[in-house]
C-alpha cells in the first residue's frame, strides 16, 4: 500500500505545492511520482514544473527511498509543456523565456541527481518535455502502444534545455535525428536507440516491471548505488588516462573502508543477508 511521502522512514515535507504532481512512497522504500493531469494529457505548466522540481529535490534527501518510478495518469505519459502557457511565455521578453528554460533544465537535473534508481513507466505518448523526462531517468519501460517525439522544430522552436539529457540517453546521432525531424518514433525504435530499456505489451506489463524492479533493487546497497551513479556521471567524456584511473581507484578505496562494504562482504562470507536487503 502506498501513502503520502510522510512516512517516518522518509524525512520529507507533507505536501507538494500542486496536485498535478503526486508523490507517494511505500514502507519498502519505493516512491512513485505521478503526473496527474490526465484530462490535459499530463501537460506541464509552470506550477507542475515547480512541483516536479520540489518532488525530485525531496527525493534526493529521502534516505528510505531505494527506487523512484515516474509515470503519467490516464492514457498519456505527458504531452510536454502546456501549450497555452508556452504561448503566453513566448509573448514575454527574452529574459523571461530564458528563466523558464532554466526552470525546465533545473527540474530535469533534479531528477537526474536523485541517488535512488529512477525509472520511467511509459504508457501512451511522451512528447517533448514529457519524452525528456523519460531520457533523464536511469532507465525506462514502455508499452507497445507508447510513442515518443520531440516536435519542437515543427513549431519553430529549439529543443533548448532538453538537449543534454536526450543526448546523454541516446547519443548525439540519434538525438540529431529526433530533434531535427521532429518525427514520432514507436516503442520498438525507442528501445533500439536506448531511449527505453524494456518493452512490454500493455499496462499490466508495466506493473510487472514495477514489482520486479522494486524487489530486485533491495539487494543493492543504497550508498554504493549512489556512488556508482555519481561515478558514471564523473567519468563520462573523460579520457581513460592516469588522472581518471587514479580518481576511480581513490573513490573505490574510500567506499571500501566504509560500513556498507564491511557489511556486504561479511554477509557474503557468512551466507547471511546484508542489512539493506531486509
Amino acid at each position: 500500500m502506498s501513502e503520502p511521502i510522510t512516512h517516518p522512514y522518509v524525512d520529507v515535507q507533507d505536501e507538494l505545492p500542486d496536485p498535478g504532481v503526486q508523490l507517494e512512497a511505500t514502507r519498502d522504500g519505493v516512491a512513485v511520482v505521478m503526473l496527474n493531469r490526465p484530462q490535459r494529457g499530463n501537460a506541464l505548466g509552470r506550477t507542475d514544473i515547480a512541483a516536479l522540481t520540489e518532488a525530485f529535490t525531496t527525493l534526493q534527501g529521502a534516505e528510505g527511498v531505494r527506487i523512484v518510478f515516474l509515470r503519467g495518469a490516464g492514457d498519456t505519459f505527458s504531452m510536454g509543456a502546456d501549450p497555452g502557457e508556452m504561448r503566453a511565455t513566448l509573448d514575454t521578453v527574452e529574459e523571461d523565456i530564458r528563466l523558464y528554460a532554466l526552470d525546465v533544465a533545473h527540474m530535469l537535473q533534479a531528477l537526474r541527481a536523485i541517488p535512488a534508481l529512477t525509472v520511467a513507466l511509459v504508457d501512451g505518448s511522451a512528447t517533448s518535455l514529457g519524452a525528456a523526462l523519460v531520457a533523464a531517468c536511469d532507465m525506462a519501460a514502455a508499452t507497445e502502444r507508447a510513442v515518443f517525439a520531440f516536435p519542437d522544430v515543427r513549431m519553430g522552436l529549439s529543443p533548448g534545455p532538453l538537449v543534454p539529457f536526450v543526448v546523454e540517453a541516446v547519443g548525439a546521432r540519434a538525438a540529431r535525428r529526433l530533434f531535427a525531424s521532429g518525427a514520432s518514433i514507436d516503442a520498438v525504435e525507442a528501445l533500439r536507440i536506448g531511449l527505453i530499456d524494456r518493452l512490454v505489451p500493455d499496462a499490466r506489463g508495466l506493473e510487472g516491471v514495477l514489482d520486479g524492479l522494486a524487489t530486485d533493487i533491495m539487494a543493492s546497497a543504497p550508498v554504493a548505488m549512489d556512488e556508482a551513479k555519481r561515478l558514471v556521471a564523473h567519468v563520462v567524456g573523460q579520457p581513460i588516462e592516469r588522472p581518471l584511473i587514479e580518481e576511480t581507484a581513490r573513490r573505490f578505496a574510500r567506499h571500501a573502508v566504509g560500513p556498507e562494504a564491511h557489511e556486504g562482504l561479511n554477509a557474503l562470507m557468512s551466507g547471511a543477508r546484508p542489512v539493506w536487503a531486509g
